[in-house]
């Protein structure tokens, strides 16, 4: 039996992010959502025997294939939780263990995942919060618990986790914790983002960022 797979899903790279539309065009927020899959892609490999990207869209399952990683055609009418208990059933009986990540944390390999999946082996139930009371990563045995994404999803997990006595650990990273889904959330990947595949696309597409003092902590503006 190995010892983790990855899983990861991904719903589309068409219209998605558009929180960024008024930064990033429909075609340039496709190509971040690839580069920022990439490089979670691009952590992983280190640490897990398997990753398996699950979707309904085949553009993501074909780009997911490019990158040298498993695929899962998601079944028909199903949704986020749906799709990772399909794959969690897949896992189940093949790996100890699975850790779960959305596709939008470029800089998870500023965090110390080795470490994470060492503190695994003697925990039940690992969990990394994100911005705005969602969840970043889950690391547990397939199927310990289903999943509750959407919303303030980590409140929900800790939640069943604790009610399955999975006595859940927090591990609060703050790269980790970024997912990207606003022009500011850029500016904090081009100031910590270096050696990422999406610090060097927002680079390409002339990204700057500047310390400021309005309301925002940090001015994103592009170069015309």
């Amino acid at each position: 039996m190995d010892n983790i797979y990855a899983i990861i899903p991904v719903t589309t790279f068409k219209n998605a992010k558009t929180r960024l539309s008024p930064f990033l065009s429909e075609k340039e927020r496709e190509k971040l959502l690839k580069v920022m899959l990439q490089d979670v892609t691009d952590t992983l490999k280190k640490y897990v025997d398997k990753i398996f990207v699950i979707s309904r869209d085949e553009d993501v399952l074909s780009y997911a294939e490019s990158l040298n990683v498993n695929t899962i055609l998601e079944n028909e009418n199903s949704n986020l939780n749906k799709a990772l208990t399909q794959a969690m059933k897949l896992c189940k009986g093949k790996t100890k263990r699975i850790i779960i990540v959305p596709s939008d944390i470029p800089l998870i390999g500023k965090t110390n995942v080795q470490m994470l999946i060492d503190a695994s082996k003697n925990l039940d139930f690992i969990i990394v919060p994100s911005k705005g009371g969602g969840t970043n990563m889950i690391i547990m045995k397939p199927m310990a618990i289903r999943t509750r994404f959407e919303g303030f999803s980590y409140e929900e997990h800790l939640k069943v986790a604790e009610k399955k006595n999975l006595n859940p650990q927090v591990h609060d990273s703050f790269f980790m914790a970024l997912d990207v889904n606003t022009a500011e959330d850029l500016g904090e990947i081009m100031i910590h983002g270096k050696k990422t595949h999406t610090r060097q696309y927002l680079k390409e597409l002339k990204v700057n960022v500047e310390s400021h003092r309005g309301i925002e902590r940090l001015k994103v503006t592009r170069d015309d």
